[in-house]
């Protein structure tokens, strides 16, 4: 009877574990902090499921490009966080600020770009949902 429940037991796993993976499958698109809190507005979850969903989705969200260069060189202590901080500070971080940057905008200029162009990518996020 042990043998039985132990097979059951794998099999359901094995059948679950993918069943959970693509349920994760839209974490590449979470990259910015309110991605998850989206996702779970979308599935519509709430209480004790939308803080679980949450809890997992903020653990398997992508890290940042710097985050992945830095574990990709196996940097760890000082030195990752001197390769962060200068990476943050180089790295474009949106589609907006990349274009701010082919630009070559600053000060005044690349704020007001920024916030057009960002306002313009949520309204065209918002109308290509529904």
């Amino acid at each position: 009877m042990k043998k039985l429940t132990t097979v059951l037991a794998l099999a359901a796993a094995m059948f679950a574990a993918p069943a959970f993976a693509s349920t994760h499958k839209e974490a590449p698109e979470m990259t910015h902090a309110g991605g998850c809190e989206a996702a779970a507005a979308e599935k519509k979850l709430y209480g004790a499921a939308q803080t679980s969903f949450l809890e997992k989705c903020r653990k398997t969200a992508p890290k940042s490009a710097c985050e992945t260069k830095a574990s990709e060189k196996k940097l760890s202590g000082a030195a990752r966080t001197s390769f962060l901080e200068k990476c943050h500070k180089t790295a474009p971080k949106s589609d907006c600020e990349i274009k701010a940057a082919e630009k070559k905008l600053a000060g005044a200029a690349e704020t007001s770009f920024l916030k057009k162009c960002q306002a313009d990518s949520a309204a065209a996020a918002a109308s290509a949902g529904k």
